[in-house]
């Protein structure tokens, strides 16, 4: 589903548009919704069902994840699929993670000298 390759690091302003399409709960919902439905993605009314969403706020989430790079949209006739886009959830989390403890390393490489 996800590849491991290395992937190009986010800008500051990158992220701060993917933490803040995801910055709601009724957003972070559709998102998990759309994460535990795996590749395969839902339709919008598959996600109403799920998280119990009125259509138009929905349809207005769905929007907002979209513009911030969360999820994927594809039409297939009539319907729209939605899809988490895993890469780029996946580069958030690194985002926040890539430098983990580095200021306890440091101190601690201070210590030692």
């Amino acid at each position: 589903m996800v590849s491991r390759q290395r992937r190009a690091r986010l800008s500051l302003a990158e992220a701060t548009q993917g933490f803040a399409a995801a910055g709601s709960e009724p957003r972070l919902e559709v998102l998990q919704a759309l994460v535990r439905a795996g590749p395969d993605g839902l339709t919008v009314g598959d996600i109403q069902e799920r998280v119990g969403q009125p259509a138009s706020t929905l349809a207005h989430h769905l929007r907002f994840l979209a513009a911030g790079g969360l999820i994927e949209q594809e039409r297939h006739g009539r319907s729209v699929i939605n899809r988490a886009a895993y890469e780029r959830i996946e580069a958030l989390a690194a985002f926040l993670l890539e430098e983990c403890c580095s200021d306890t390393t440091e101190r601690v490489r201070a210590a030692r000298r």
